[in-house]
């Protein structure tokens, strides 16, 4: 068994199950191997979790990376990073970060450091770019946009429950990005937007 096979598969347990309540030995048993196996590649739970997250993140990014240099669209760039994104999060259990939180805290650490690179510098660059080519009206203060919607994200999507069980990722994208992105643009901006 190979450490990168452990990790994916720990970080599809720890998000779907919670990074606490799921045990090494219900991940060794999942994988057919022993605790032991585990414990050649990690020396604690913690610094498994630490690296399933980094791996998710990483993979994330990666996607995301590609969609910022294919698309000409700061605006569309946005949406499609988030609805990667939901792609992700609709599959965490609320228990999941707060777990990270509470048991975790060098994962969470990771997490969070991410979330905030993701939006104090892609999301945020994107939309200085589209409110430069007048895409966004020039009244609208990006960095408050940021602090007050892409930052609170996870906090919107996931407190005791998860919207992702009430709702589809197409109408939580609909009316939590699409339509906030629509109250800041310009009227010359074509709003072509809205994901089925």
């Amino acid at each position: 068994m190979k450490k990168d096979q452990i990790i994916i598969h720990a970080i599809q347990k720890f998000t779907k199950f919670g990074s606490k309540s799921f045990t090494l030995d219900e991940l060794a048993s999942g994988l057919g191997i022993s605790k032991k196996t585990i414990y050649k590649y990690f020396n604690t739970k913690e610094e498994l979790v630490r690296e399933s997250v980094q791996y998710l993140l990483e993979k994330f990014l990666t996607e995301i990376s590609d969609l910022n240099t294919s698309c000409n669209d700061s605006i569309e760039t946005i949406i499609l990073i988030y609805k990667k994104g939901f792609e992700y999060l609709k599959h965490f259990k609320p228990s999941f970060l707060f777990g990270l939180k509470k048991y975790y805290p060098n994962a969470f650490k990771e997490f969070y450091s991410f979330r905030n690179y993701l939006v104090t510098k892609l999301i945020f660059d994107l939309l200085n770019a589209s409110k430069n080519n007048g895409d966004i009206r020039k009244d609208i203060n990006i960095q408050l946009v940021c602090d007050i919607l892409f930052l609170r994200i996870d906090d919107v999507l996931f407190s005791e429950t998860s919207l992702f069980n009430k709702y589809s990722e197409s109408e939580i994208l609909n009316h939590l990005i699409i339509n906030s992105l629509r109250g800041i643009t310009s009227k010359n901006y074509t709003n072509k937007f809205y994901i089925e």
